[in-house]
């Protein structure tokens, strides 16, 4: 398969109330016509809580079975991250789920500490790629944006994930570093946003974006409302591209040391 129909679900998410959030985003994805991807924000079941105590799931239970059922019946891979409790830690946590339900999970590596999520969650230290459907996918969460290195391509993935909780007085910086990640990784990007107002008064304007290799966008919701974003993410023509563009060829070699451990878990 050459092109993946991809759909992200831009939407207002109930504070802390997973049950009434997944009612929801079942009503939405029941409606959508066929798609290869649906991704969802970050902490889609909650809002962007630092209660970690109170709403982590045990990981592998409630939410990851849901995704499985939902990603069997819209015959489509679904992506977005939870808060998950796992051998005594938190986790701010990933799935990427496919319809036979196999899936990869990424915990997110880089904690918005300006909101405490560094103690009140671990981090995580493994990049991540999920393949389906011919494509390799880059999993990331919010934050992680503003870490290019982390996120780098080294000719193992063909797009990028963000899901995110990223409030709107910060729009401009979310929609220029998605544009940025797109240009120098020669990659398709996905950033998906909530919007709306979390429990802790902070607004959210969207600004979710489907990105070309080139930075181009193939969808783009600026509005602050709910919306769905529908592109084709095509791997021919990006593969023509790189081929014609090597940029990639050129790159610096590095290597990523592991920080200390900051958290205070």
């Amino acid at each position: 398969m050459s092109a993946l129909k991809v759909a992200v679900l831009q939407t207002e998410l109930v504070w802390q109330q997973p049950l009434l959030n997944f009612h929801k985003f079942e009503q939405q994805l029941a409606s959508l016509p066929q798609q290869d991807l649906i991704v969802l924000p970050e902490m889609f079941t909650t809002g962007f809580s630092m209660d970690s105590k109170n709403i982590a799931e045990p990981a592998g239970q409630v939410s990851l079975p849901w995704l499985q059922q939902q990603a069997k019946a819209t015959k489509a891979a679904l992506c977005g991250s939870i808060a998950v409790h796992e051998h005594g830690q938190y986790f701010n946590r990933l799935y990427f789920v496919t319809p036979d339900g196999d899936y990869w999970q990424y915990d997110k590596k880089h904690l918005f500490r300006m909101a405490g999520e560094h103690e009140a969650y671990q981090a995580g230290s493994d990049r991540v790629i999920a393949q389906w459907r011919g494509m390799r996918f880059c999993l990331q969460v919010c934050y992680d944006l503003r870490f290019p290195v982390f996120s780098r391509n080294r000719n193992d993935y063909d797009a990028l994930i963000y899901v995110a909780n990223w409030p709107a007085p910060r729009r401009l910086a979310w929609r220029t570093l998605l544009a940025a990640r797109a240009i120098e990784n020669q990659a398709y990007v996905i950033g998906c946003n909530r919007v709306g107002e979390d429990g802790n008064g902070v607004a959210y304007a969207g600004d979710s974006l489907l990105l070309d290799y080139i930075g181009q966008p193939l969808a783009d919701v600026a509005e602050n409302q709910a919306a769905v974003l529908q592109a084709e993410l095509d791997l021919t023509a990006l593969q023509q591209f790189k081929e014609k563009f090597p940029a990639y060829l050129d790159a610096d070699d590095f290597e990523l040391a592991q920080p200390n451990n900051r958290s205070n878990l």
